[in-house]
């Protein structure tokens, strides 16, 4: 029988985290994004990047010899992951255009395929605010959190759980992966009690503990969870939770070598009117300092407050990568030059 393993939930302490190598990537055709100078990666593997980006690019032309190449230079980097823990957040443009979905579908399915185990935790604000446009709701935020009454609470539970979470199973089976789809609830996996701020969030959820009993057996077993960021608590409940805290949380309870959120911008920028000036790598304390000057602000803060917190309970490292490039998580996690921000301890 496979004892419980519950990680309550407490204030972080500082950790030691060890140092990954830096992560971002020259992508010629992201340039009204953001111009990422070449730094280490490979003629032929950045080569071979770009065309697995860019439809126009005649594949059938790469030699059998290329390809293996490329093969090759990515090996030390499935070496290195293979086996670990990666927890990925899957929301913003990646989930809204239909082909950053399929990108996104395909990487999961080729790092599953070579040996990592991947987690994948998702929200859905675009196919709620759908739905309730579809039942005369108007979706109501605060401080960019909705405001979930009991009838909203309904539909996101719908949504979430009974129409995204088995979409993104079927499209990742479909794609040969092995997808088991889950939520918070499933073998209280998250608890949950109501924000601080529930007389005017309503059914908003922090998260109190969490247990990845049910979650182990799966990717032991070379599964891959999709989860969907809704929990409840000890009455049975359900609340909507913050899907970038839900999977920094499940990262720190799973020990995860790695938590990576998908986003739609470049990474965290020195000048956020730059998109030029990414931050390719940068630690808890560079954070910190950054939010200090109001070079962080807005969305990024709690996003980059989830990170934060995920390496001070073990993460290793913790990544915020633009979701806007096709195959950004093979980008992060297969060259030395990834997609975005890597954050350390």
């Amino acid at each position: 029988m496979l004892a419980a393993n519950i990680h309550p939930i407490s204030s972080p302490s500082p950790a030691v985290v060890e140092k990954s190598s830096s992560f971002a990537l020259s992508w010629h055709t992201a340039a009204p994004l953001a111009k990422f100078k070449p730094n280490r990666i490979s003629t032929s593997l950045k080569s071979s990047l770009q065309s697995i980006a860019v439809p126009e690019v005649d594949k059938d032309a790469t030699s059998a010899q290329t390809r293996v190449e490329i093969l090759s230079e990515a090996l030390p980097f499935i070496q290195k992951f293979r086996g670990k823990t990666i927890v990925v957040k899957y929301g913003g443009a990646a989930m809204k255009s239909e082909a950053l979905r399929a990108s996104v579908i395909a990487d999961v399915v080729l790092l599953s395929c070579v040996g990592l185990r991947i987690v994948f935790v998702h929200g859905g604000g675009p196919e709620i605010n759908q739905w309730l446009g579809k039942l005369n709701i108007e979706p109501n935020f605060l401080n960019g959190l909705r405001v979930t009454d009991a009838s909203t609470m309904e539909i996101v539970s719908m949504v979430l759980v009974g129409k995204v979470n088995k979409q993104l199973v079927a499209l990742i089976n479909k794609a040969g992966g092995t997808a088991v789809g889950l939520s918070g609830i499933d073998g209280r996996l998250l608890m949950a009690r109501p924000s601080p701020n529930s007389s005017q969030l309503g059914f908003v959820g922090d998260i109190v503990s969490v247990d990845p009993t049910i979650i182990r057996p799966l990717i032991d077993n070379n599964h891959l969870p999709v989860i969907a960021s809704v929990a409840a608590d000890s009455t049975g409940q359900a609340y909507n939770i913050n899907a970038d805290t839900a999977a920094g949380e499940l990262a720190a309870a799973l020990g995860a070598e790695k938590l990576i959120l998908l986003t739609d911008v470049a990474g965290i920028l020195e000048d956020r009117n730059d998109p030029e000036s990414l931050v390719r790598e940068i630690d808890i304390k560079g954070v910190k300092k950054m939010i200090r000057d109001g070079k962080i602000a807005g969305g990024m803060i709690p996003k980059v407050d989830c990170c934060v917190r995920s390496l001070a309970q073990g993460v290793r490292t913790t990544s915020i990568i633009d979701g806007r490039l096709k195959h950004s998580l093979l980008l992060e996690i297969l060259t030395d030059e990834g997609a975005g921000t890597m954050i350390t301890g």
